[in-house]
């Protein structure tokens, strides 16, 4: 195992006014036996970013540690990495016998030596019966193992991972991300994971880096991302997230009234860093933020038309509904025109399109963003 550190890594391509930085200024440290994944949207440079770490790309700027280290401009061979890829890239012309043996045959080992560490790997991802198989036949899920089992037989001292589950179908994309998480976890390898899917993410990282436009935006666990995302950027890539602008004030007791144009709410969250006020001091009326409630974390109460709304909460209207077996969405439409989202679990409720109703949260799932 050993400890991974990037220093203010930067990589441009092509030149002059045509110039594109891919990665821009990422500095990064992943303790040694982390499982650390690079989310983010396509294009967003973590790609290249991880190719960096695998000295398949030279940065134009910065450096990459493997523990005290500088192996910025040494090429992958010499790095101690193994590397699985979207597309697996194995060999098609040998058995996967054969393809796990590769690592350890370049590395010099003897015969019975590689043989032995092959069935020891096809054994740890459940394919030791495929041995004398060619790739063509065998199924994608299978496929992912048996380029698993090749990158773990070459020993390395990092796991780097390239999307390596996106080309598996939806079922058995889930069942894979709890084999591989248990599967690096028990071999204590330090992994850095690149996806686009915030369900993989947050369901098997220890930690995870949000990028965006070539830029580290917020680094966390997955719990701390979700439930305290940085920005408007992180609380909506992260899973499904309601915004409305607001002006905030104190109210006592440790919670700020957070006020918009469809009803007020209250937060107990902290104001966020940048929202233009000392968090230490509560803004005025005037303040202006941005205000996220996820829609798992929204009550809703059906509105008499004719009854006072209640003191807290947003006044809404059902637009739609979706039915989703374990849990009721409603579409609902703010008096300003903004729709949010609310999530019942359990299934079906009396709610129906058209009806008025409140949409209450804790105080403690309404967050504050500054942007």
């Amino acid at each position: 195992m050993i400890d991974i550190k990037l220093q203010n890594l930067a990589r441009s391509f092509g030149s002059g006014h045509n110039a594109v930085r891919a990665v821009d200024d990422v500095s990064l440290t992943i303790p040694a036996g982390e499982f650390f994944f690079l989310l983010g949207p396509s294009g967003c440079g973590k790609t290249t970013l991880l190719r960096m770490i695998a000295g398949l790309i030279e940065p134009t700027a910065g450096r990459v540690l493997f523990g005290d280290r500088d192996l910025t401009f040494v090429p992958m061979e010499q790095r101690n990495v193994a590397m699985v890829f979207q597309n697996y890239a194995l060999w098609p012309h040998m058995t996967v016998q054969d393809n796990v043996e590769f690592g350890p045959r370049m590395q010099g080992k003897a015969r019975p030596v590689r043989q032995e560490i092959a069935a020891a790997k096809l054994g740890l991802v459940q394919m030791a019966q495929y041995g004398p198989r060619k790739p063509n036949q065998l199924s994608g899920g299978q496929q992912q193992r048996v380029a698993l089992a090749r990158a773990l037989a070459a020993q390395s001292s990092c796991l780097l991972l390239d999307e390596p589950l996106s080309n598996l179908d939806a079922r058995l994309r889930q069942h894979m991300r709890v084999e591989l998480r248990q599967l690096v976890k028990s071999t204590g390898v330090t992994a850095i994971y690149v996806t686009h899917d915030q369900a993989e993410a947050l369901s098997m990282a220890d930690r995870i880096a949000v990028m965006n436009a070539g830029r580290v935006v917020q680094v966390g666990t997955p719990q701390e991302l979700y439930e305290q995302p940085a920005s408007r950027f992180v609380a909506d890539f992260l899973g499904e997230a309601n915004f409305i602008t607001a002006r905030v004030k104190p109210s006592g007791d440790g919670r700020i009234t957070v006020q918009t144009p469809a009803g007020t709410l209250e937060s107990t969250r902290p104001l966020p860093a940048g929202a233009g006020v000392s968090p230490a001091v509560l803004p005025s009326p005037s303040a202006e933020i941005t205000c996220c409630v996820r829609p798992e974390k929204l009550r809703l109460a059906a509105q008499d038309a004719n009854a006072t709304p209640p003191a807290t909460g947003l006044s809404a209207t059902i637009v739609g509904t979706t039915y989703l077996g374990h849990m009721q969405q409603y579409a609902c439409r703010l008096t300003d025109g903004t729709v949010w989202r609310a999530t019942v679990m359990g299934g079906v409720t009396s709610l129906a399109v058209g009806q008025l109703v409140t949409l209450m949260a804790d105080p403690q799932d309404v967050v504050l963003l500054a942007e």
